[in-house]
């Protein structure tokens, strides 16, 4: 039996609900990456490149996103996919690490042919298109920030922007220190700071896209915690084959089997049984199997994988 009836609804809201900011924080990043890649390029700035590198991976990033949104929504009504399409959300936040990762290591191999010998970059110009950068990267910061809370998906852009903005202040560093002292060295420097600060939020957002993709129990949830607190539901005599997983953002789901004490009402465990994990572990998606307990033992038979 089900517990719980808003079947992937919170999750296709959450993303749904953030769309015209997507919208309009990739339009606003699309149009100044353009303006950034050709000033890197009039500039021979890498601290520039790599932020319109990182700018780029923005706007793939909210695409992406906004494309997986869209066809789990579609996807919600389609009968051969029971759980519509949300696990897009999850491989586009996946796809969106891999992609600033590949920009990070770019930046850090140029860097390191740069440091032989570092051509000579214009300040003034470095600075005015980074001082821009970092206006246009607050604006889509704010765009981003409360989607971040509630969707995967809309967090790997919130988190790509962040970066962005490390590498907006970065390249302002960098050419501040160019125009007072002209050490061109300050440029490839910086590139090399920005990359490495975004690698490790780059390697977590991964991370937990991998740990939906296989499956694994939300890592806020004490397994045993949940197994004790359905076996403590009146009626109850043991709980078994207990699988808690997480669909997508938003979307913890979970299935166990009740064997149930012979004087046990079906009903009334259930309701218990779903009250317990809405109230204690905030899962609203559970299907639970209840059993009377046979003579000897446990009445199911163990699945054979």
């Amino acid at each position: 039996m089900g517990a719980g009836h808003d079947h992937g609804g919170q999750a296709l809201r959450a993303g749904e609900r953030h769309k015209p900011r997507l919208w309009l924080a990739a339009g606003l990043l699309a149009a100044f990456m353009v303006v950034e890649a050709v000033a890197a390029l009039l500039t021979g700035s890498l601290a520039l490149l790599s932020d319109a590198g990182h700018m780029f991976t923005d706007v793939l990033g909210i695409a992406m996103a906004l494309a997986a949104i869209h066809a789990a929504g579609r996807a919600a009504t389609d009968s051969q996919r029971t759980f519509g399409l949300y696990r897009l959300e999850v491989l586009a936040a996946l796809a969106n690490a891999l992609l600033l990762t590949g920009v990070a290591i770019f930046v850090l191999v140029e860097a390191a042919r740069r440091f032989t010998e570092p051509p000579s970059v214009p300040a003034t110009p470095m600075l005015i298109v980074a001082v821009g950068g970092l206006i246009v990267n607050l604006i889509a910061f704010a765009l981003l920030r409360s989607g971040a809370q509630e969707s995967i998906n809309v967090r790997g852009a919130y988190l790509e922007v962040v970066g962005d903005l490390l590498g907006s202040a970065g390249v302002i560093v960098a050419a501040g220190i160019i125009a007072t002292t002209g050490w061109s060295y300050a440029d490839p420097i910086v590139a090399v700071i920005v990359a490495l600060m975004i690698l490790p939020r780059t390697f977590a957002l991964g991370r937990s896209a991998v740990r939906i993709l296989v499956q694994a129990a939300p890592a806020h949830l004490d397994m045993a915690r949940v197994r004790d607190r359905l076996a403590a539901v009146p009626g109850v005599c043991d709980v078994h084959d207990l699988h808690v997983w997480t669909l997508t953002s938003g979307m913890d789901v979970a299935s166990a089997h009740l064997s149930l004490e012979p004087a046990a009402e079906l009903g009334a465990v259930l309701a218990s049984a779903r009250e317990a994990l809405h109230e204690d572990f905030h899962i609203d998606h559970a299907t639970l199997q209840a059993e009377p307990v046979a003579a000897g033992g446990r009445s199911c038979t163990p699945a054979g994988w």
